[in-house]
């Protein structure tokens, strides 16, 4: 029987440390792969160029190569998003994107991708001293649960925060509550994360593992 705990627990282990990694690499491996297939960015280079310009058109070159147009788009992009900002901070940046959103919000389907997409990137990289910060939220009277500021306000002064449900986050309640009833947290978004996701069990502090272990070796 502790042999078979055992086994199960070097699994679990050693699951939770690489699907992670095979996840994060797969996702890599696909994005290169589009950005070294972007013609859009740089106009592709066959053979035949290489042969005229007089370079050896084998494995090797056409790696170098491909290696090139990756460079280069990511190059562009990051050109592209910069010039854009900088637009976008601007009077006539402003009327643009007043625009584009009225634009996109009139295409049925379309406009909610659009939304969700534009309300994920700003979650992602705007106002990180409010944004997703840890509050404790007595719902009922003496129990207390853990959710995260968005950073938005609703027109009453009321904050707006997100509850997720354990261990999925990707579930929960969007509530809107008076500063003075909840409480705010000194914890980390990652302490926070790995208590919901863990269902309580995990402490990043402590060092505990997200699973409850049973048996011995």
């Amino acid at each position: 029987m502790a042999s078979s705990s055992s086994w199960k627990r070097d699994f679990a282990s050693g699951l939770i440390v690489l699907l992670p990694i095979i996840v994060t690499l797969t996702v890599i491996i696909y994005l290169y792969g589009i950005l070294a297939s972007a013609a859009f960015f740089i106009p592709a280079i066959d053979s035949g160029l290489l042969i005229a310009l007089g370079v050896p058109a084998d494995a090797a070159t056409a790696r170098a190569v491909e290696l090139a147009q990756v460079f280069v788009a990511l190059v562009l992009f990051v050109l592209l998003v910069f010039s854009v900002g900088y637009l976008m901070r601007t009077a006539f940046g402003d009327i643009v994107e007043r625009a584009l959103d009225d634009a996109m919000n009139h295409v049925p389907g379309l406009r909610v991708v659009y939304n969700a997409s534009k309300m994920a990137v700003e979650t992602a990289v705007s106002g990180t001293e409010e944004l997703q910060k840890p509050v404790k939220l007595e719902v009922w009277d003496g129990l207390r649960m853990t959710a995260f500021k968005t950073g938005k306000t609703t027109d009453d002064g009321r904050d707006v925060l997100f509850l997720p449900t354990a261990p999925n986050i990707t579930t929960g309640f969007v509530i809107e509550v008076d500063p003075e009833d909840y409480e705010e947290t000194d914890e980390r978004v990652e302490d926070a994360l790995t208590r919901i996701l863990s269902a309580g069990f995990g402490d990043t502090d402590k060092g505990e593992s997200p699973l409850p272990i049973t048996g011995e070796d």
